[in-house]
């Protein structure tokens, strides 16, 4: 295949979005509209990839991180033919130039390599069929079906009108041609702009052949101009992901009512309940569950596990057959083994929790190495913060540390201690003792307590 080049064009300010933040960085399924247009570049292999930008052009660079993008800025904002016009010095003379665009986020590669594979050594536009055209750049066509020219809606007459197929902006060009087509075109039009679209009757004049290939749904070609359009691409997308994951064998509850932003990997017997969110990277191992209003974000969940609802869980890794929740928290650096039990109302932050241990109640675990076979007591918390550090708590094997215990950090409590309830713990618990650290406990007869006054 002759050398592939993508320019994406992305330079639109996106008045009708009303936001400060350009319109390419608003995101679609987790990530911004023009990540995703950049993905799908990256995924044909292109040589090189320029990225034009313009309408709060610092903010786009810092916001996407890829050293190989060559960026390319149109200052002022004179159409779609100038905006390529501002890539040229980046491209090479020989090969071809697909143009996608940073707002048209779901197209799919394979559409894409069939445009490009359709331009051969020639041109080739993206075109879709609609029932009401209006407001897109209508395909004209000659009595032997070949493309003539692209006209804009605000241009047409009235009989270009009742055209219904349209061009969608994304095409193919050969490099040999370009940059003489661009120079020639002006912007005596409607709009006042110089059209990319203006290309194709430059290169039928000049006796490049001009082919086209289609869009298998309307949504690959549709781009976001407001948050009413961008909410409608997201719910596409997010059929569109369940749909995949009910084909490859998760269950889940209500494929309307699920969140994919990001990658969700996973095994066999899968099920899902309602309304989860899955945020980054997520593997679920076989016979995982999740229950209802879960959301997990860059989360590891080996087999057998189950996450009941409501918990949160973000940046952490859970072993086989543990049973985690309802409302638990398990926060970034959370590494558990298997069989873990973690419950109600527990947080657990930067911790690792082994084999076959229990937290279940009411509790708050940080920076803390747990063995196996522990049980933590309902409202028990390692006091890990002086204010300005943080420091560790180590509870050994077969630790039963009793309800309502702090532990004062850096502390550690032996294997097989037993801790009495309501004890602070500031110094190491013996292995295999009982260790109890109350105040005594005072009764003061005749005390009064105070009243308000009448």
């Amino acid at each position: 295949m002759d050398s592939l080049s993508i320019v994406i064009l992305a330079a639109g300010k996106g008045t009708r979005m009303y936001s400060a933040k350009p319109k390419v960085l608003h995101p679609i399924g987790g990530a911004p509209m023009l990540a995703r247009v950049i993905a799908t570049a990256r995924s044909l292999n292109p040589a090189r990839l320029v990225v034009v930008y313009g309408f709060g052009g610092d903010q786009v660079r810092q916001a996407i991180k890829d050293e190989d993008i060559v960026w390319a800025e149109q200052a002022e904002q004179l159409g779609t033919g100038h905006a390529l016009k501002m890539a040229l010095p980046a491209l090479p003379n020989e090969g071809k130039t697909l143009v996608l665009y940073g707002d048209v986020p779901l197209t799919r590669s394979e559409t894409l390599q069939q445009l490009i594979a359709a331009a051969g050594d020639g041109m080739a536009v993206l075109t879709d069929v609609l029932e009401d055209a209006s407001g897109y750049g209508r395909m004209l066509r000659g009595n032997d079906g070949k493309l003539k020219a692209i006209v804009e809606h605000k241009d047409c007459t009235p009989e270009q009108l009742a055209i219904r197929e349209i061009n969608t902006g994304m095409m193919v060009l050969p490099n040999r041609q370009l940059s003489g087509w661009l120079q020639a075109l002006r912007n005596g039009n409607a709009q006042g702009e110089y059209y990319l679209t203006d290309v194709l009757a430059l290169a039928v004049a000049d006796g490049v052949t001009v082919e086209s290939a289609s869009v298998s749904a309307s949504w690959e070609a549709a781009g976001v101009n407001n948050k009413l359009q961008l909410a409608e691409l997201e719910r596409i997308l997010q059929q569109n992901q369940a749909r995949a994951l009910l084909t490859a064998g998760v269950t889940l509850a209500d494929p309307a009512r699920i969140d994919i932003r990001g990658q969700l990997l996973h095994g066999r017997d899968v099920s899902i309940d309602v309304n989860c969110v899955f945020e980054g990277v997520v593997e679920l191992g076989d016979n995982v569950e999740i229950g209802a209003n879960c959301v997990l974000k860059n989360v590891k969940i080996a087999a057998g596990s189950r996450i009941a609802a409501f918990s949160h869980l973000e940046d952490a890794v859970v072993g086989a057959d543990c049973r985690i929740g309802p409302y638990a928290r398990l926060r970034p650096g959370a590494a558990l083994s298997d069989e873990v039990h973690i419950g109600n109302f527990v947080e657990i932050k930067k911790s690792t929790v082994g084999l076959g241990s229990k937290v279940n109640h009411l509790t708050y675990i940080g920076d803390a190495e747990i063995g196996s076979k522990v049980n933590v007591g309902a409202g028990s918390v390692t006091c890990n913060y002086d204010g300005v550090n943080k420091f560790k708590t180590v509870i050994q094997d077969n630790v039963f540390v009793g309800s309502g215990t702090l532990m004062v950090a850096p502390v550690t409590l032996e294997s097989g201690s037993t801790i009495g309830a309501g004890s602070v713990i500031s110094r190491t618990a013996p292995a295999d003792t009982l260790t109890v650290a109350r105040a005594r406990q005072v009764s003061i007869p005749g005390w009064k307590r105070p009243q308000k006054k009448s």
